[in-house]
Order: structure tokens, then sequence, then C-alpha cells
């Protein structure tokens, strides 16, 4: 890759950290006995992130395959699938959900399945399940890989090291604050894992690595998400890149899933619900910034991408935070 290419990719892996939004919606402090099985359900439009402090586990996920995790240890589930924490494989599953929790702050709490295995937990898990919104970025975010496993004394995210370490230090002493140190830390690993994983261009170079890193692609991907207002045309995103409009209008085809001005419309859209719900900006001005001459074409474009009005998005927000 060239010095230029890099500088591009750069600044995209940028836009998608910046445009990403994890919302904590629960944390728990988990402490085991020798024998555990935690089932998590599924969470669509939701991350799970579990990091092994103490112990031992596996992890298997919705189709049955098996990890095996040791201390200092995390995981990284991007698409909210259904999964389980094991002692080993054949033992009894319990729902999380369904388990006492001791509240230990607002969006924090502690689970104990070990009380009566003695005053040393063999396995302690802290587990946090928050909405993961790619903002702009949405339509690459899908392309994520669903699992991703970190290993603390790893080579692939070294600059997650001393915060894994520090995470386990606050589990471990427990101090007056340390719930919402956590939930903090855990966010910026989540961050901290996702850029690890464009950069290192883990499995194989498709999908979200694929656009970053093509140069019939970057550029057109970051004029776009710099100008979303822009009355785009297939034409003007190929000049971006310097390649004719049928290369990249098949290039974007064929890595994205979908054709450049339906990936311009998801990505007003995308950008319309989190201004909407999450910064509360007027539909009015919403539209203006998207570059809609009316609002009502804006809400038929919202619709059509969302499948609810604008005004009915940000009501179905309230009601879900309530």
């Amino acid at each position: 890759m060239s010095t230029d290419q890099f500088a591009l990719s750069s600044d995209l892996i940028n836009e998608l950290l910046r445009g990403m939004r994890l919302r904590g919606v629960e944390y728990r402090r988990i402490q085991t006995g020798p024998t555990f099985g935690l089932g998590f359900a599924a969470r669509p439009g939701h991350a799970w992130f579990h990091f092994l402090a103490v112990g031992n586990a596996v992890l298997r996920m919705e189709d049955g395959t098996p990890y095996a995790l040791s201390a200092g240890n995390a995981v990284f589930i991007s698409h909210g699938a259904a999964h389980q924490l094991l002692s080993h494989m054949d033992v009894p599953v319990q729902d999380i959900d369904l388990l006492d929790r001791e509240p230990l702050g607002d969006t924090v709490s502690a689970v104990d399945t070990g009380t009566n295995a003695g005053p040393t937990p063999t396995a302690i898990v802290f587990s946090g399940c928050m909405e993961f919104e790619l903002g702009s970025i949405h339509g690459l975010g899908k392309l994520m890989p669903g699992l991703m496993l970190i290993d603390a004394g790893g080579q692939r995210y070294p600059g997650l090291v001393p915060i894994l370490t520090t995470m386990e230090r606050e589990v471990s002493a427990a101090r007056v604050g340390f719930a919402g140190i956590l939930a903090r830390l855990a966010d910026v690993v989540a961050a901290m894992v996702v850029r690890g994983w464009v950069e290192c261009a883990c499995g194989n170079a498709s999908g979200l690595v694929a656009a970053l890193r093509d140069p019939r692609l970057a550029g057109a991907l970051l004029a776009l998400h710099q100008q979303p207002g822009r009355d785009w045309t297939v034409g003007q995103l190929a000049e971006q890149c310097n390649t004719s409009r049928s290369v990249f209008a098949d290039r974007f085809q064929m890595t994205i899933g979908m054709t450049p001005l339906r990936y311009v419309t998801e990505v007003r859209m995308r950008l319309a619900s989190q201004w909407l719900t999450l910064e509360r900006l007027p539909i009015e001005e919403v539209a203006q910034r998207l570059g809609y001459t009316s609002q009502a074409a804006f809400s038929r474009a919202f619709k059509r991408i969302t499948g609810k009005t604008p005004g009915l998005s940000r009501k179905s927000r309230q009601v879900a935070v309530s």
C-alpha cells in the first residue's frame, strides 16, 4: 500500500470510529464457582463484550463452535449473536437474565453463581451489552466479523494489553467507583478492537477491509462520508477515485453488496436516525443537512430505508430508552 493509499485508509478508519457509538445498556461483574453455564440471548443491534479476568471458560457460539478462553482473554460479539460461557461443554446452562443480581451502579450489577463454592471465585468475567451504532458507515459495519477474539498477550492488539490489565486490577480490587471505570474502559476496548481488525485485515480481504483499502473505492467513500448532503452521482463518486463510472459501479456492488446510490441513501438515513434520536435535531434541520429540498422528500426516503417515518423513529427510540 502506497503512502497516499495508507493515509486514505487511515482517514476512512477515523470516519468509522468517529461514527461509532457504544452506548452502555448494562454491565455485569460475574463471579462463578467451579461449574457454571451462562446463556446470553441474541440482541440484534447490540454488541456483547466479555473480559475473563480470572479463571478459564469455554465460549460456545449459537452454531455450537467452541472457543477456549483463559484469564486475560476477551471477546467482542459485534452483531449480538446468542452464545454461552461455560466451565465445560456438557454443563447445564442458565439464562443470565434470570439470575439474581446486585446493583453496583446505574448500569452495572454483580452476579454471583458460586456463592456456596468457597470464598475464592473460580472465574470472574466482566460482561457488557451495548447498542452498537456505526452511524453513517453502518452499511460497512454489517460486513464486520460476528466474533473477535482478543488475547492480552498477543501481538494483534498490542495497545489493548495495558487497558485489559487495568480492567483486571479494577475487578480484583473492587475499589470505590470501579464499575464506572470498567464501563468506560470497555467502550475504549471495543473501539480499539474494531480498529485493530481493520488495520490487520483479519480474516480475508473482502467486505469492510477491502472497501477501506481499495483505492478504487476509498476516495469515494471518504468524500461521501465527509459530504453526505451533496447531490452525488455515480460519475462524481467515480471521479473521487480517478476511475471510470462503470469500473467504479461494478467494484462497489461487488465489494459493498449494493449500488453506490443506494449506499448514499443508506448513509444519509443512518446519519438522520442518529441526529433525530440521539442529538434530537428537528426533522427540518436534518433534511436540510442531508441535501433534501423538502421535508416531505426526506421523510419518504427515510421511511423507504428504515421502514418508519422520522417522527415515529424518534418516538420509538424514546420508548426504548424509557
